[in-house]
């Protein structure tokens, strides 16, 4: 069994993941009530695993994993958290961190993770995917130029193609040539109002290309 290190600055969260894990028969080494003594026992004791709440006085559990990976340990991170962000899920992805747990599934998923990261898998909470998945951008929209963007943007605000070839410069004709190359790229129909209603559906992420 792998030597494990957890840390949680709940009481009760941390007991009970802690019963939990040695009635498993996981080898729990320590426990910590914050990031800073979470880092000092990771460093002293080089377990396999830490499973760290992400918000912890002193240091979170990001911070800690990204203090060992700076000091070249070799304990493979495992995140516990209430948040479904994209930023910290970016930010787990960026230092190597081999889980991502919602803490309301953890004692249903911890040990699947554990086994995951075992086998030098990752393993991330299905429903944090499901939950990202829906926010995420369309890897279409990164096929298209600048300009398609733009005929995107300005369709999605009802402007006819006369109407954006006057805002972008350019004849009616060159307009209906870049919506059939958006049809293409993105796989639309032919009909005359898909591009439309794709470009309402998508008028979140169009809005953030400046």
């Amino acid at each position: 069994m792998p030597t494990i290190i957890i840390a949680d600055d709940h009481p009760l969260i941390l007991k009970g993941l802690k019963d939990f894990l040695i009635e498993k028969e996981y080898k729990v080494i320590a426990s910590a009530k914050n990031g800073k003594e979470a880092f000092t026992l990771i460093k002293a004791h080089q377990p396999e695993i830490a499973i760290l709440d992400i918000q912890m006085p002193y240091l979170t559990g990001l911070q800690v994993a990204k203090k060992c990976k700076e000091a070249g340990l070799t304990t493979k991170i495992i995140i516990i958290t209430f948040e479904k962000s994209e930023e910290i899920y970016n930010e787990a992805k960026t230092l190597g961190i081999y889980g991502y747990i919602l803490k309301e599934f953890a004692i249903e998923e911890v040990e699947h993770c554990i086994s995951n990261v075992l086998l030098e898998k990752s393993y991330f909470s299905p429903e944090l995917i499901e939950y990202l998945e829906i926010k995420q951008m369309p890897e279409a929209l990164k096929t298209l130029t600048e300009t398609e963007i733009r005929v995107l943007q300005l369709t999605a605000k009802n402007k006819t193609a006369k109407e954006i070839g006057d805002i972008i410069g350019c004849s009616n004709r060159t307009i209906e040539k870049h919506k059939s190359h958006i049809r293409s790229k993105l796989k639309l129909s032919s009909n005359s109002n898909s591009i439309a209603i794709y470009a309402k559906e998508q008028e979140e992420y169009l809005s953030k290309y400046t």
